[in-house]
């Protein structure tokens, strides 16, 4: 498997996600929208990092590789990536808690999110979704 097909695949496993995000936003399930979001974004990230030749670390915040390798990107993109970072790092600091809840004070997941946080979310991933297909599509 090349770096080519890696883009592909992290591009087709972050639409599944955003599939299934925005099913279980329909169904209430505001913890998965979160954690599916999350997972998506890192994925489109990792696959835009794989696009210019960067080998992404094993985070689930690629944020400050992004702003680093800025120089690899075109000037829209890199236009775009603080915008980009601000959304790994706030959806990175949800996966946990989106999955397991608060364990220290045992308040579960579904009482730490509400449809506005989903919404939120969806509408994060959503515009780094848009952007990274922009990139691989255009050049």
């Amino acid at each position: 498997m090349n770096n080519r097909d890696l883009v592909k695949s992290y591009i087709r496993q972050a639409e599944e996600r955003i599939k299934h995000a925005k099913e279980a936003l329909r169904d209430g399930n505001y913890p998965y929208v979160i954690r599916q979001c999350q997972e998506a974004v890192e994925l489109l990230l990792k696959a835009s990092l794989r696009y210019v030749g960067v080998e992404p670390p094993k985070l689930h915040d690629v944020g400050h590789i992004l702003r680093r390798e800025k120089s690899r990107f075109p000037q829209w993109f890199q236009d775009e990536i603080d915008e980009l970072a601000y959304y790994s790092r706030i959806l990175r600091k949800e996966r946990e808690p989106a999955m397991y809840g608060d364990e220290e004070t045992g308040i579960p997941p579904e009482d730490l999110y509400s449809k506005f946080d989903a919404e939120s979310a969806i509408k994060m991933c959503d515009k780094v979704h848009e952007i990274v297909i922009k990139l691989i599509e255009n050049n």
